[in-house]
């Protein structure tokens, strides 16, 4: 059990069946009346925020989520197929509980399973990976204020803004949380 007055960010605890994550948590201790914990908290399965206010000493049951290593090997449809490091055994997760980022993901790379009570509700790819650019125009000199992009396609199928001096055939690392550029691999 968890109190509200030990929350801190990050904090996962169950409420109201639900498994919520402390995203942010402020101790108020107003001149007149009681003290009281001022909260936003994310659900973790819907991604829905909500901010509410505690009372220091409401209890609250503690949530394990569990993440773990997984290879991600390929998908049949909409099943995606991930292989656990140390049992090789195979197990298949819908597309929907993969969200945006996994466009960057390519077949033999590691994400982190997400599960709670063994039953999954998220993945997350690693937060940086390298791919190869499949297909950009080639950029222009001159006539370009600062910082000046062009689409590409990377062999993922992803698209994203690249520098103008990046062409096709290049491995370039890409931050998969912002799904932005960082530079040449």
């Amino acid at each position: 059990m968890i109190t509200a007055g030990d929350f801190r960010n990050g904090v996962t605890f169950e409420l109201d069946g639900q498994v919520v994550q402390v995203v942010e948590f402020q101790h108020v201790k107003p001149g007149k009346g009681a003290a009281f914990v001022r909260t936003k908290y994310k659900n973790v399965i819907t991604g829905s925020v909500v901010e509410q206010s505690f009372n220091p000493t409401a209890k609250f049951p503690t949530a394990f989520i569990e993440r773990k290593d997984m290879q991600y090997s390929y998908n049949d449809g909409a099943l995606y197929y991930f292989m656990d490091l140390e049992t090789y055994e195979q197990v298949p997760i819908s597309e929907d509980k993969l969200g945006d980022n996994f466009k960057f993901v390519k077949e033999e790379m590691v994400c982190k399973v997400l599960s709670y009570k063994g039953n999954v509700f998220g993945v997350e790819p690693p937060n940086f990976v390298e791919l190869q650019v499949t297909q950009t125009d080639p950029g222009f000199k001159g006539d370009t204020a600062t910082n000046a992009t062009k689409p590409a396609t990377l062999e993922t199928g992803a698209e994203i803004r690249v520098p103008l001096f990046i062409d096709e055939g290049e491995m370039i690392r890409i931050d998969t949380r912002t799904g932005e550029y960082m530079e040449r691999a």
